[in-house]
């Protein structure tokens, strides 16, 4: 949807330069969807920019989390995802497969690059950590690139993870607190890599199996909810902080699982135009936006499985290809569509 809007429509950034920023938000911890539009908006217009869209992505989630919270607590009710899943899915492989349709001209620039591509793809759909496909496909565009041996940390690509060590800190039944809340989002916002779904796991050991501050059936709301709101699925940890400790709780919990996506973009950023420049760094960066798009394409794969159903769903995702790539329909409105025909189809 970004590709679409800042690339497409409103001509913000070129595919190059969006494709840079992808690669190098896969390099960093938290939220790929809230980095981007971070990136974006500081790209636009500085440190203003960059809170600006950093908030406007994230509020109106976290508002809906918040008030799915207090109707938790309250009457001990969830949203039944799976009307609006049923019809959101299709639309959803559609709109991703127009995105690497429109990127993989400008990534796939030479035939190592190709073969890193597909190489990564077959990687992803072994299982192959994320970060390390990412990681690999980079060095190995710098080696076949500049023919030298294997980089040093010198090439100044390092992986900021300030808060690393306390990833593996261990707290047996913690008493709850909100600084405490606040810390253990910190943590998670720091240090994880991937999509929503390892999420899952963080708070599972977190908020489970340490600190016992949550039951399994509460985690397992909680994650439903961040997946049938609109916005970063990490404002399941809005949520998650209302449940806790109410509305302080919340606004706690969301200030620590994003704050340091903020920090990570801002430092990120700035370092860019130096890897630009840089033939050994421009290399790494070539081969990470290659892995980014086959990350996405494995993703899309395992996706068709669950949102490929039937035969409505199947033809509502061809239909929605076809709107998007022929057409050039708004992708926002293929969603609400998507949704309407989700809730049709459970009614009937």
């Amino acid at each position: 949807m970004m590709e679409d809007e800042v690339v497409r429509r409103r001509r913000w950034l070129t595919q190059a330069e969006f494709l840079d920023l992808l690669g190098i938000t896969n390099l960093i911890p938290g939220p790929n969807s809230t980095e981007m539009a971070i990136h974006i908006g500081q790209r636009r217009a500085g440190v203003r920019g960059l809170l600006v869209a950093g908030g406007a992505f994230i509020l109106p989630a976290a508002a809906i989390a918040g008030a799915l919270g207090w109707a938790y607590v309250r009457f001990g009710t969830r949203p039944q995802a799976a009307s609006l899943s049923y019809g959101i899915k299709p639309t959803m492989i559609a709109i991703v497969v127009q995105a690497l349709v429109g990127l993989a001209p400008k990534a796939l620039k030479s035939r190592s690059l190709w073969a890193i591509g597909l190489l990564s793809l077959v990687a992803a759909a072994l299982g192959v950590d994320e970060l390390l496909c990412l990681a690999a496909a980079g060095l190995v565009e710098v080696l076949i690139r500049t023919r030298i041996a294997p980089p040093s940390a010198s090439l100044g690509v390092a992986i900021p993870a300030p808060f690393a060590a306390a990833a593996i800190v261990k707290v047996a039944g913690a008493p709850f607190s909100l600084t405490g809340l606040f810390l253990v989002f910190a943590k998670i916002g720091s240090v994880l890599f991937g999509s929503g779904y390892v999420l899952l796991a963080f708070l599972r050991t977190d908020f489970v199996e340490h600190r016992h501050w949550l039951t399994e059936a509460q985690l397992l709301d909680a994650i439903a909810v961040g997946q049938v709101t609109p916005g970063p699925v990490f404002t399941t940890a809005t949520f998650i902080g209302y449940v806790l400790g109410g509305a302080p709780g919340a606004v706690l919990a969301t200030l620590g699982i994003f704050m340091p996506a903020f920090f990570f973009v801002a430092i990120s950023s700035a370092l860019l135009p130096r890897i630009r420049r840089s033939p050994v760094l421009s290399a790494l960066l070539d081969g990470v936006n290659v892995a980014s798009l086959a990350l996405m394409a494995a993703v899309t794969a395992q996706l068709c499985k669950s949102a490929l159903v039937d035969w409505p769903t199947l033809v509502l995702a061809v239909v929605s290809a076809v709107l998007l790539l022929r057409y050039k329909l708004n992708s926002t409105w293929l969603i609400a569509a998507g949704a309407l025909v989700g809730l049709v189809s459970q009614r009937a």
